[in-house]
């Protein structure tokens, strides 16, 4: 493919040389280029314009830039445009035969719920016989294929690569977690969407966007982006759910427990066997516990109509499906049925939500008994409100490490011991060794009581000083009862 043909659709403001020229690859990473390939210099943590002489070195043929070069070289063409990043986005796209319009891509974004939305509906078109894909957190599938995923979002190159695949492997469907840093980076640029999902919002990524407003400014560009043929599927019960769709061309679409809307749910039993829902005046019964849950569901529910699958079908399909990895996952003791939970919650909502749920299925008696941490390098205001969350809900709490990262794992649990009442600080221990909480906080347990191991929840690997070792909360609790004789 030509350089002027991938070129399409962006904003250019100079061009030298040539862009009738061959193209093998694009490129953002100066270190990835192959012979014929064009560089995009985006300027993200660190500035791409710094490595235009490294890519060109490494055989690239075209340079795409915001600032063109003092000293050019003749045989290389040098495209000026007004922000790479976009560009990127819709270079990868073009040169990937646009994917995205090959397929239906849906979209999901919010705070909390856009793994197991996406999870779900991968799971539901899956199970209908439909050949689909899935981009999220956990893991990317290809049919019935499973990638490793490094980033909730993947970088515009690798984005348009993987739908690209997926398209190649007879994809119809392509469900996708957009994240807040993904739309404000313009990793999504180009694609066309069928459909957005928004499944709610509260206090994550300040450490990214500074403020509130920020984030959910960056969160609405992506409803604002969508074209008139796609949907917009909006939570009715969370109070910006009509803020993100108001100015989108999309149609709008609305689901809820509590309010009107188009796809309703009321909840009429949650156990630790599942959910017992009418869902628009049909009653089922779901695997997935909790609230939060029951609002998941009913978006998944509303996604695959607006898709245009029928509703008996969707709910059908829907009741025998287990979610996503990490997400409330939960044990039980072969001796003393003490229930251990584990579940991704890393930001004081999602523990609000975790817990309030949990305390909804205790008969009354049972210990609530919860380990948490929190992420080093990342937001520090969250820290001292997810301890109090904690607090709140629980009869014993232990702070530990999370992924500290390059953070001295004493100083992140010292920030969130600043968020404990004077009142709760008797029933708080805190161990920075995560498997030496664990084993701490099952020993503390009565028969029947439930654990919960917050934070981490599919992840297989605990990062420290940028190194990542082997662990696994839901290993960690099995062993632990073995070797506790739970």
């Amino acid at each position: 493919m030509q350089l002027q043909d991938i070129l399409y659709k962006t904003q250019l403001l100079a061009v030298q040389g040539s862009t009738a020229v061959d193209i093998s690859a694009v490129a953002i990473d100066s270190r990835a280029i192959k012979p014929g390939a064009v560089f995009v210099a985006v300027k993200g943590s660190v500035d791409g314009h710094q490595f235009i002489d490294s890519a060109i070195q490494n055989g690239a043929v075209a340079v795409v830039c915001e600032t063109l070069p003092e000293n050019s070289s003749e045989d290389i063409a040098y495209v000026q445009v007004a922000n790479t990043a976009a560009a990127a986005g819709i270079m990868a796209h073009n040169f990937y035969g646009q994917p995205s319009t090959r397929l239906k891509l849906v979209g999901v974004t919010g705070t909390n719920g856009k793994t197991t939305i996406a999870t779900l509906l991968y799971q539901l078109f899956s199970s209908m016989g439909i050949t689909c894909g899935l981009i999220s957190t956990v893991q990317n599938r290809i049919g019935g294929e499973t990638l490793e995923a490094t980033h909730t979002t993947p970088d515009a190159v690798s984005l348009n690569r993987l739908l690209a695949q997926m398209t190649d492997a007879g994809c119809a469907y392509a469900f996708m977690e957009v994240s807040s840093h993904a739309i404000h980076q313009h990793r999504i640029e180009g694609l066309q969407f069928a459909g957005g999902i928004f499944s709610n919002i509260t206090h994550d990524h300040l450490d990214y966007h500074k403020t509130f407003d920020e984030y959910i400014r960056v969160k609405k560009t992506f409803f604002d982006q969508l074209p008139k043929e796609a949907f917009a599927l909006t939570n009715m019960d969370d109070r910006r759910g009509m803020v993100m769709v108001q100015n989108t061309k999309a149609a709008i679409k609305t689901y809820s427990l509590k309010t009107t809307s188009d796809f309703k749910g009321k909840i009429l039993d949650n156990n630790i066997m599942g959910l017992h829902m009418m869902v628009d005046e049909q009653e089922v019964h779901f695997r997935l516990i909790g609230e939060f849950n029951a609002y998941n569901l009913l978006a998944v529910y509303g996604a695959a109509v607006c898709l245009g699958e029928e509703k008996i079908t969707v709910l059908q399909a829907l009741s025998v499906l287990s979610g996503a990895a990490g997400r409330f996952e939960y044990l039980v003791s072969p001796n003393e049925k003490v229930i251990g939970i584990v579940d991704y919650a890393h930001t004081p909502d999602a523990l609000l939500n975790v817990l309030a749920t949990i305390k909804k299925l205790r008969k009354g008696f049972e210990q609530v008994i919860t380990v948490v941490g929190c992420g080093g390098n990342r937001d520090k205001t969250k820290r001292p409100v997810m301890a109090e969350v904690a607090c709140e809900y629980s009869d014993k709490i232990i702070f530990t490490s999370d992924n500290p990262r390059n953070e001295d794992p004493q100083d992140i649990i010292k920030d969130m011991e600043a968020g404990v009442p004077a009142g709760a600080r008797r029933k708080c221990l805190s161990i920075t060794d995560r498997r030496e909480a664990i084993k701490t906080a099952l020993s503390l347990a009565n028969p029947s009581d439930i654990v919960l191991v917050a934070g981490k929840g599919h992840e297989t690997y605990q990062e420290v000083n940028g190194i990542r070792n082997h662990f696994d909360d839901r290993e960690v609790l099995k062993e632990t009862f073995e070797l506790l004789g739970k």
